[in-house]
């Protein structure tokens, strides 16, 4: 039976599969999350959990836990970074790095999955070159960037998720007319939509209270969003000239194969849509 030490037991795992040294090694997919690198070689394999709970001594629970990015559903930071650690020893891929880039994930406390390949790969050589640039929204950013040499004449990404509850409605607005005004076509911008806005944001940050509570955060969720109506973030970006395709966050889990949880906790942001808009050149600058 597994006994969740993450430790290795004697001789081959469950179906007689052969042990990890016996074979080539394996290099994880860096263009995914750890958790689906690690299911995608176990299936390459031909591996079942059950053989690397066998081998591991980790519940089969805690190991589907760690493939599908469910942070929530794993123990102490210390213990899920060791189950991924044994877990990569048992498909035979680099343990130390994989546990390395997986605790960084779960530092994170991100739900989220991420590319994780520029983390993985220290020697890599970034392509561009990285400029920060410290400024309040409030402040005059578009002018920022452009004095740091941001170039409005070729294509931009933007990524502005997990940010408009901490904007207050009008703020939200400004936002995106200041990214329309510094778009060139092509740009492409992902953000989100919460369609119950005005109290139940609130409401909803003081149902994750408890959660991130359980996680070492003791901040009243519900003090750092902004309430009031606002403008549905779809039909703001089409009507000054992006092409948007919008999707739930629960259809977003399930094109990457992945299932929303479903506990209580988390119900409330099920049906925060998802949002991809194109710059297509003939976008409204300044609204």
């Amino acid at each position: 039976m597994p006994l969740d030490t993450g430790a290795f037991a004697d001789g081959p795992g469950h179906g007689q599969k052969p042990a990890s040294s016996a074979r080539a090694r394996i290099v994880l997919d860096t263009s995914v999350d750890v958790g689906a690198a690690l299911r995608a070689a176990r299936q390459s394999l031909g591996l079942a959990l059950g053989d690397i709970s066998e081998t591991t001594r980790v519940r089969e629970r805690h190991l589907a836990a760690i493939e599908a990015g469910l942070i929530d559903q794993l123990p102490s930071r210390p213990f899920s970074i060791g189950y991924v650690r044994a877990y990569a020893t048992a498909l035979g891929a680099d343990a130390d790095t994989t546990a390395r880039v997986y605790g960084n994930f779960l530092g994170l406390l991100s739900t989220w999955a991420a590319p994780w390949a520029a983390i993985m790969i220290a020697s890599a050589e970034p392509t561009t070159e990285r400029r920060t640039v410290s400024i309040d929204l409030r402040e005059d950013w578009p002018t920022a960037l452009r004095e740091s040499g941001f170039d409005d004449t070729k294509p931009a990404a933007w990524s502005a998720e997990g940010l408009l509850m901490y904007l207050p409605p009008e703020a939200q607005d400004r936002l995106f007319d200041h990214i329309t005004a510094l778009s060139a076509p092509g740009s492409q911008l992902a953000t989100e939509y919460h369609p119950d806005t005005g109290p139940t944001m609130g409401e909803r940050g003081r149902a994750m209270n408890d959660r991130w509570a359980n996680l070492g955060c003791d901040v009243d969720l519900s003090g750092l969003f902004y309430e009031g109506e606002r403008n549905n973030v779809a039909d703001y970006l089409t009507d000054r000239g992006w092409d948007v395709s919008s999707r739930t966050r629960r259809e977003l889990f399930g094109e990457y194969g992945r299932v929303f949880p479903g506990d209580d906790a988390l119900a409330a942001f099920r049906n925060i849509v998802s949002v991809i808009a194109t710059a297509t050149g003939s976008q409204k600058k300044g609204g």
